[in-house]
C-alpha cells in the first residue's frame, strides 16, 4: 500500500463534483467495508503494540508512530462482530477524525476507487450492522459498506455537547431562541449532538440525512412560496453523505436565486486545512470541525452579527 494516499492534490479536484474516493478493506471474510480517503493518513503494518490497563474493550492498546501515541481500535469488535487478533502482520488503517488521530485495526486493505455520490445509498432498514453503516455501494457487484466512524468513536471517547455558561452568557445569543436551522448529515450521532447544542440555544432544528434530501427540503419551501433566508437562520452541512456530498449540496443552493443568500457552514470530520481551502471553493460561508460546542456558538454569533 505504499504510495497509496500521495495523490491528495489530484483528489482535491472531486470537491464540487459529487464524487468521492473510499478506501476499501476487509474485517474478516470476503465482506467489503470502506472509509473515506480524505480521511485516512496512511495504511501500514502495525508496529509494536503497548496494551494499556482499564482500556475500553475495543481498544487493543496503543503504538508510537513517530513521537505520537495513537489508540489502536478494533474496528471489528468496534462495529459488533467479532474481534480481531492483533499479530506482527496486522494492518492499521491511521486516520483523523474531528481534530484526533487513531489506527483502525483491520484484516486486509483491499483498494482505493473513485465513485460518484449517486451510487452512494443510505443503508437498509433492518440490515444486520445498518447501526454502525451510513452508507452502502457496490463494486465489481459485491456489496460494500461504508462505516460510521465518528458512531464509533463517539461509543469509545463520548462527545461533549454542552454550551459552557460563559457562551450562553452572551446577549447576542438572545437573537437565535426561536429561530430555525437546517441540519443535513447522514451521521445520527452528529445529528443528535447538533440537536442537543441547538436545544440549549433555543433553535428549532430541521433535519435532512443527505445532501438531495436537504437540497429537495429547501426547494419544497421555495416552491410553496416561503422566504427561505427569512425561514432559516442558517444551514448546516456535513461534507460527505450519501446521493449528494455537502460540496455538491452548496454549489446547488448558490444556483438556485431563491436559496443563494443561506449562511451555509461546512460542519465535517475531515480535515479542517483541507476544507477551509475547499469551502471558498463551492461558495460556504463558514467551516466547522465536529465536534466543538462553544465553537459552534461563536459560528452562530458571527452570522447573528451579521443582521
Amino acid at each position: 500500500m505504499a504510495g497509496i494516499l500521495d495523490t491528495v492534490d489530484q483528489r482535491t479536484q472531486l470537491v464540487g463534483e459529487n464524487r468521492l474516493e473510499i478506501l476499501m478493506f476487509r474485517l474478516h471474510g470476503r465482506q467489503l467495508f470502506a472509509i473515506n480517503v480524505f480521511k485516512v493518513q496512511e495504511v501500514l503494518q502495525l508496529p509494536k503494540l503497548t496494551l494499556m490497563p482499564q482500556r475500553h474493550r475495543c481498544v487493543c492498546g496503543v503504538i508510537n508512530l513517530r513521537g505520537q501515541t495513537l489508540p489502536v481500535v478494533d474496528l471489528s469488535q468496534a462495529i459488533g462482530l467479532r474481534p480481531l487478533v492483533p499479530d506482527e502482520k496486522s494492518t492499521i488503517i491511521v486516520t483523523e477524525y474531528n481534530r484526533s488521530v487513531q489506527a483502525f485495526l483491520v484484516g486486509s486493505v483491499d483498494r482505493i476507487i473513485n465513485l460518484n455520490w449517486e451510487s452512494i445509498q443510505p443503508p437498509p432498514k433492518g440490515a444486520g450492522r445498518q447501526h454502525y453503516l451510513t452508507a452502502i455501494t457496490k463494486v465489481d457487484n459485491q456489496i460494500v459498506e461504508v462505516i460510521d466512524v465518528e458512531k464509533v468513536l463517539a461509543e469509545i471517547v463520548p462527545m461533549n455537547t454542552k454550551v459552557s455558561e460563559e457562551k450562553l452568557a452572551d446577549p447576542l445569543l438572545e437573537k437565535a431562541r426561536g429561530r430555525e436551522v437546517l441540519l443535513v448529515d447522514d451521521s445520527s450521532v452528529a445529528i443528535n449532538q447538533l440537536r442537543e447544542t441547538m436545544n440549549q440555544l433555543g433553535i428549532r432544528a430541521h433535519v435532512a440525512s443527505d445532501g438531495l434530501r436537504g437540497l429537495a427540503l429547501l426547494k419544497k419551501w421555495a416552491d410553496a412560496g416561503e422566504i427561505v433566508t427569512d425561514r432559516l437562520l442558517m444551514v448546516f452541512t456535513d461534507a460527505e453523505m450519501p446521493e449528494m456530498d455537502g460540496y455538491r449540496l452548496t454549489t446547488e443552493i448558490r444556483q438556485d436565486p431563491r436559496l443563494r443568500d443561506l449562511y451555509v457552514v461546512l460542519h465535517t470530520s475531515l480535515s479542517g486545512s483541507f476544507n477551509e481551502a475547499m469551502v471558498k471553493k463551492v461558495g460556504c460561508d463558514n467551516f466547522l470541525s465536529k465536534f466543538q460546542p462553544d465553537k459552534l456558538v461563536d459560528v452562530i454569533r458571527e452570522r447573528l452579527a451579521l443582521g
